[in-house]
């Protein structure tokens, strides 16, 4: 699906002040930004395809391991960075070299932009996608379409990607 997604943003701006608690994904009690994306997955399209394991607040930066892009990119749909549609998830950098570690829900697109994250410090919150945010996207994926009698979501869809690598320097 690559059209808007309104029951995504919708079900994102639900968590809005969740307080942030890292590797947590518990609507009003707590979660980081990965957490925040599980909570809506399970609300909008059914189980999770798999449980994350236990991570730490660097993301794996020492070994500079995408692990959070490859995830995203076994279960969700990588999208064109030029067609920005509010559903999507938005996979940032944080620092120039450092591995990708921040996610958050595009819930406005166009010149009032907006994207719905967990923040350490701040918890859930809806916050402007200002150049500076802009500037650490690195890739955009969608939601896949809810689970239905006869779709397994825990199989990853056969279709082409785009790696870290190659994204990476396409935004260089």
């Amino acid at each position: 699906m690559t059209g808007p997604r309104p029951e995504i943003v919708a079900a994102a701006r639900s968590w809005i002040g969740t307080p942030y608690r890292h590797q947590a994904a518990c609507r009003g009690a707590g979660c980081d930004c990965l957490g925040l994306l599980r909570g809506v997955w399970r609300e909008v399209i059914g189980p999770e395809p798999e449980l994350p394991p236990a991570y730490s607040m660097d993301w794996s930066e020492p070994g500079r391991d995408e692990r959070l892009w490859r995830a995203a990119l076994r279960h969700l749909a990588a999208c064109d960075s030029m067609q920005a549609q509010p559903g999507q998830i938005l996979l940032f950098r944080m620092r120039e070299g450092a591995v990708a570690k921040h996610l958050g829900l595009l819930a406005r697109s166009g010149a009032e932009a907006s994207f719905i994250h967990a923040y350490s410090g701040h918890g859930v919150v809806e916050s402007p996608l200002t150049a500076p945010w802009r500037r650490r996207v690195v890739a955009r994926f969608a939601f896949p379409a809810p689970a239905g009698p006869a779709q397994d979501v825990t199989a990853p869809k056969d279709t082409a990607r785009t790696t870290p690598t190659q994204t990476n320097k396409e935004n260089q």
